[in-house]
């Protein structure tokens, strides 16, 4: 992922989306303080360290485990929030500002706290829903619309997550209370609770500020010294207080330190953050994603190629080598290791849609068929992806598989909830899809999903179904 810019900056310079990751999607969302803009990032490697260690706390909680999401908010400002559903929105810069593992679990578990809880957030002044388009960003799953970026708008992933996020605030017992269930699903899944006691702790002094100045964290969650000294308290009683984070944790949560700074800092200050002398795993995954970022591809593919050798078993390393190929224009050199990174980590809906893409791109007819089904292994696993409908209307249209490539289409357009264009597309696959095939159904259900007019009825009708 590339430092985030504005997409009037982005506008007449093509570029291909990229690893931190497979799409970034832009809400207009003020805050109290001011109007900004709120980028929700991908990234696969990221966001299965943030699964793993949410998964125990979802569980105590009772929550669907398997279906929580954890989505990444490009955003240095110190921030966690929910938005109803199984979802936890957090922000880059918090994961930077936790100190280790178990502070950043306690927040996802005070989250989670909200959820089971049904709070209620306080709504702070009509916020709009967020409007979403494309931000083009570095390390790419998928070549955005040549010379007119911003015709991909809007592209990439479920309106659902997105349609109704606005920010919230909750009240002081609404805190309370997600403090106390947070300490509590944290006792169940075997976890110390001074995490969370501490990252508080680190911000004791929010609550003399005024709200302008506040952090954004602490003006959605109240924060005061009797709600701080009140948890304390609770998880000071807990058998796991003492309980510490495991080396693998550890590790884990500093490279995502390292790529996230890698890709949201300029390459420079990554060189000054992580220096040549510094030969640690995150050390060296930071300069090579800081080399791809400044166009220097063969130092980054050298740097690579030596991660490679001593993790040859990582299937970013390999995702991150395959993305590197690719931006640099050589799909077919890209291959290998996009598919070496799938057969790490087949469940990967992001690594099989990076191969997908990068096999319609060589441009080869007898390679079609296998973007195909990669691209649709991808959406067996994220069936609500906009973006791998996007990827697999290429593919088909490569193909010259018309019907196909229109219904693709419209499903992208289904998930991002713009039914007028869901509806066209459908209608025209119907009319190009052989008639009562499972592809012909879900054309239709589209349409009839989709508010048809009662002329488009009509015209349904006349053909039949």
């Amino acid at each position: 992922m590339s430092a985030l810019t504005s997409a009037k900056a982005r506008a007449g310079r093509p570029r291909r989306l990229s690893l931190l990751a497979a799409a970034v999607l832009v809400a207009a969302a003020p805050s109290v303080a001011r109007a900004q803009d709120i980028p929700i990032v991908r990234d696969a490697e990221i966001e299965e360290i943030l699964k793993k260690d949410g998964y125990p706390i979802w569980e105590a909680a009772g929550l669907d485990a398997k279906n929580m999401r954890v989505m990444l908010v490009g955003d240095k400002d110190i921030n966690a929030f929910t938005a109803g559903g199984l979802v936890i929105y957090v922000n880059t810069g918090l994961i930077e500002a936790a100190k280790n593992p178990n502070q950043l679990i306690g927040v996802i578990a005070h989250e989670t706290g909200h959820i089971s809880g049904g709070h209620v957030a306080r709504d702070m002044g009509g916020k709009p829903a967020l409007a979403t388009y494309l931000l083009t960003m570095g390390l790419g799953i998928l070549a955005a619309a040549a010379g007119a970026p911003d015709a991909a708008a809007g592209l990439l992933y479920s309106a659902d997550y997105f349609a109704t996020l606005t920010y919230f605030g909750y009240s002081r017992t609404q805190e309370a209370s997600a403090d106390q269930a947070a300490a509590t699903f944290l006792d169940k899944a075997h976890i110390s609770g001074r995490g969370l006691v501490d990252f508080f702790e680190n911000f004791r002094y929010e609550e003399v500020f005024a709200d302008a100045r506040k952090n954004r964290f602490f003006y959605d969650h109240p924060l005061s010294s009797e709600r701080i000294d009140a948890l304390n308290s609770r998880v000071q009683k807990s058998a796991y207080y003492n309980e510490v984070d495991t080396p693998e944790a550890l590790a884990e949560h500093a490279v995502m330190v390292a790529k996230l700074k890698a890709f949201m800092n300029a390459p420079q200050q990554t060189f000054i953050d992580y220096k040549e002398t510094d030969t640690s795993f995150p050390a060296r995954y930071a300069r090579a994603i800081a080399y791809y970022r400044n166009l220097d591809t063969d130092k980054a593919l050298k740097l690579t190629d030596a991660l490679l050798a001593d993790y040859p078993n990582d299937p970013y390393m390999w995702e991150l080598k395959g993305q590197i190929l690719f931006e640099a224009g050589r799909p077919k050199e890209a291959e290998p290791a996009h598919e070496r990174s799938v057969a790490l980590k087949p469940d990967s809906a992001l690594l099989q849609f990076n191969l997908g893409q990068t096999l319609v791109a060589e441009e080869d007819p007898r390679k079609v068929g296998e973007a195909i089904a990669h691209l649709q292994k991808g959406l067996d696993l994220e069936h609500d992806n906009s973006l791998g409908w996007w990827l697999l209307a290429q593919a088909y249209d490569a193909k010259g598989d018309a019907g196909r490539a229109r219904l693709a289409t419209a499903e992208q357009n289904f998930w991002l909830g713009q039914m007028k264009d869901a509806r066209a597309f459908a209608l025209q696959a119907r009319n190009l899809l052989p008639r009562d095939t499972a592809d012909w159904r879900r054309a239709t259900d589209i349409v009839l999903t989709s508010q048809p007019s009662e002329g488009e009825l009509q015209s349904m009708a006349r053909q039949g179904g």
